[in-house]
C-alpha cells in the first residue's frame, strides 16, 4: 500500500485517525487507532460489546503511542482493558496485532487467529506489567529479523523495501522490542468455524492472497464482514511474490470470489477506510483490476517478447512506484500467468525471464 502523490486525492486508509468513536452496527463500535506508515493513516479498531465486556479486533501497531490511543478509545467507549476478552487478529502484518500480546498477558484476553498465523516476532517471556494506563517497557525480548532481507526468486540479491519504509519498520522494531509482546494466539480457527461475539455467532472466513493467514468474520444475524485488508474500500492491498504461497494471485481471486458469495451481506467492516455496503461489488472491482494488470502484462510481454521481471515490472507500475515492492507484485501476477499455462519462465544468468506461450 504505497502513499499517494500530491496531486492525487487522499484515499479513505489514508485518513489520520480520528478519536470518534461511532456504532456502525448493533453491539459494533468502530473506533481508530494511529498508523504512520507508507500510504496509512489509520487502523480500524472495531469494538464488539457483550455480556461478558467486549472483544477488540486489530488492536493497531505495537508501540506505547498505539497503547495510548487504544485506551483512551476504551475509555470513551465505557471500558478498561481488563474488560477485553477477546482480541482477533485478521492477520499477521504489525499495524493490526499489536497492542494483543499484552492483553493476553495482563488481561488474560483470548487472541484469535487464522491456524496459519505466524510474525516475524520472537516470542517473549512473561514478566510483570504495567497498569492499565501504564507507558513503561513490557519485555526487553530481542524481534526476529525482519520480513526483508529473503532472497528474491526473480534476481539476484536480497529484498530490500524502500529506505523510508525500512527505517520505519527499523523505529517499529525497537519500539516493540521494549514495549509490546509478540500476540502468540490462544485459539487458532480453520474456515468455517463459529465464534460467538457481539451476543450472536460469527462464521471465521480463510482468505489467503494479501497474507496466506488471513482472517475474515460473518456475521449472518445481521449481515456484517470484518473484512480486513482483504476488501478495502478505495485502495487494494499488496499482493506479494514473497511471502503468500506459490501462486498468491489466484488464492487471492478464489478469497474474493468467496466473500462475493455471501449471501445477505449487508456491510463491510474493514480494517483501513470507512465501512461500505457493496461487499460484492467492490470484491468485483478489486478483481477486475487484477485482471487488467494481467492483460496489461500479456500486452507487455507480447511487445518485449522474453523479459526479466524487472522490465515488465516497469510496464505495469509507473515510475514513482518502480523498484523492489513493484517488482515482487509484478512477480506474483507472472507466477499467476505461468501456474495458469499463458506463460513459461526461465533463467537467463541470474535473472527469471518470462515469455508468452502463443
Amino acid at each position: 500500500m504505497e502513499p499517494s502523490i500530491e496531486h492525487r486525492p487522499r484515499r479513505q486508509e489514508q485518513e489520520p485517525a480520528s478519536s470518534e468513536i461511532t456504532e456502525v452496527a448493533p453491539n459494533i463500535l468502530r473506533s481508530q487507532l494511529p498508523v504512520f506508515l507508507p500510504g496509512l493513516g489509520h487502523v480500524n479498531c472495531y469494538f464488539l460489546e457483550d455480556d461478558r465486556g467486549v472483544a477488540i479486533v486489530d488492536p493497531g501497531l505495537p508501540g506505547p503511542q498505539s497503547w495510548r490511543a487504544l485506551v483512551a478509545r476504551l475509555k470513551a467507549a465505557g471500558y478498561k482493558p481488563r474488560n477485553v476478552h477477546t482480541v482477533i487478529v485478521t492477520h499477521s502484518h504489525p499495524d493490526h496485532f499489536g497492542g494483543a500480546g499484552r492483553l493476553r498477558d495482563r488481561y488474560g484476553a483470548e487472541v484469535v487467529t487464522h491456524r496459519s498465523f505466524h510474525t516475524w516476532f520472537d516470542p517473549a517471556d512473561d514478566e510483570a506489567l504495567d497498569p492499565d494506563d501504564a507507558e513503561g517497557p513490557v519485555s526487553d525480548s530481542a524481534p526476529r529479523p525482519a520480513p526483508w532481507g529473503r532472497s528474491m526468486p526473480w534476481k539476484a540479491g536480497q529484498f530490500q523495501p524502500p529506505l523510508k519504509r525500512r527505517m520505519r519498520y527499523r523505529v517499529l522494531r525497537a519500539v516493540a522490542s521494549g514495549f509490546m509482546r509478540t500476540p502468540s494466539p490462544t485459539r487458532r480457527v480453520d474456515d468455517a468455524e463459529v465464534i460467538t461475539l457481539a451476543g450472536r455467532e460469527w462464521v471465521s472466513l480463510h482468505t489467503p492472497g494479501h497474507t496466506d493467514d488471513h482472517l475474515c468474520l460473518f456475521d449472518p444475524t445481521e449481515g456484517v464482514v470484518l473484512s480486513g485488508d482483504h476488501v478495502l474500500p478505495t485502495i487494494t492491498p499488496h499482493i506479494s511474490g514473497l511471502v503468500a504461497g506459490a501462486d498468491p494471485l489466484t488464492a487471492f481471486f478464489t478469497s474474493l470470489d468467496k466473500v462475493g458469495a455471501l449471501e445477505g451481506v449487508r456491510l463491510a467492516l474493514p480494517a483501513h477506510g470507512h465501512p461500505f455496503a457493496d461487499l460484492a461489488g467492490r470484491a468485483l472491482e478489486i478483481r477486475e483490476h487484477h485482471e487488467e494488470r494481467l492483460e496489461t502484462l500479456r500486452t507487455a510481454a507480447g511487445e518485449l517478447g522474453r523479459a526479466s521481471v524487472e522490465d515488465l515490472s516497469k510496464r505495469l507500475f509507473k515510475p514513482r512506484s518502480w523498484g523492489q515492492m513493484a517488482e515482487s507484485e509484478t512477480y506474483a501476477h507472472l507466477e499467476h500467468l505461468r501456474a495458469t499455462g499463458q506463460a513459461e519462465s526461465r533463467y537467463e544468468g541470474d535473472e527469471l525471464h518470462y515469455q508468452l506461450i502463443r
